[in-house]
């Protein structure tokens, strides 16, 4: 009971940073519309084999997937600016659990990454984007386990790195685009050269992209949907794991 109500308290005080500072939740949304601006009208012949009637219905589900790679891969930023100023290390020393730092701060995760998807969909409505409720709201389960999971792996990158915050910055943007290439979010995997198509396979990004296209497809029985959410709630146990135990030996 002392772990669930220091979650919570953790989560409600990040939450309430994000209240305090909309405009950043809305100005993070530039970039994912310029891709769909931009980028999307280009995909017609690229995605018209992958059954689609619309590449809306095939891109839009890869938007909201790389939104949550982009803002909750950069979580730690914000728990290394606390390192700066010396309020994390007053929040170690409270009778607040260890844990409850990192799992609320990865929980607060869930409710932005849900908003902006959500903003996204009703944006895309009117061009031609189908929405299916029930297949929506699996989506942002899935969505959601997986921003907690890389969240999670964010703030531990930050506590290992936290007398180096230049190491933060270039691990990141190491593995961001790799990582998003291969998942298939801009283009087929499946255009790709073989040993590509092979790498594609260990990415857990993979599966869960390919889960939302069938969700907000309304494909419920398709495999990948099964396959989507065993990755993104293994990355969420891995990602916890991992970071409540750096948590618990940061040092202050």
């Amino acid at each position: 009971m002392k772990l669930i109500r220091d979650t919570t308290i953790v989560a409600v005080r990040e939450l309430r940073l994000v209240v305090r500072d909309p405009f950043a939740l809305i100005f993070s949304l530039i970039q994912p519309l310029f891709f769909l601006a931009l980028y999307g009208p280009l995909l017609g012949g690229s995605v018209s084999g992958v059954g689609e009637t619309s590449p809306w219905q095939w891109f839009v589900p890869g938007i909201l997937v790389m939104i949550g790679l982009f803002g909750t891969s950069m979580s730690g930023s914000n728990l290394l600016y606390e390192m700066q100023t010396g309020s994390h290390e007053r929040l170690l020393v409270t009778p607040l659990d260890r844990s409850a730092l990192l799992i609320g701060r990865a929980l607060k995760e869930i409710v932005p990454l849900v908003l902006q998807a959500i903003l996204i969909v009703v944006v895309m409505l009117p061009f031609g984007f189908r929405l299916y409720p029930l297949g929506m709201i699996v989506g942002l389960l899935i969505l959601a386990a997986f921003g907690v999971g890389l969240g999670a792996l964010s703030y531990a990158l930050a506590i290992a790195v936290k007398r180096q915050e230049w190491m933060f910055y270039a691990v990141q943007q190491t593995l961001l685009f790799p990582v998003l290439i291969l998942s298939g979010m801009l283009l087929p995997i499946d255009a790709g050269p073989a040993w590509m198509q092979v790498l594609s396979r260990f990415n857990p990004l993979t599966y869960i992209v390919e889960a939302q296209r069938a969700l907000f497809s309304g494909n419920f029985a398709q495999s990948s949907v099964l396959l989507g959410a065993v990755a993104a709630l293994a990355l969420a146990v891995v990602g916890l794991t991992i970071g409540t135990r750096a948590m618990r030996r940061a040092s202050l």
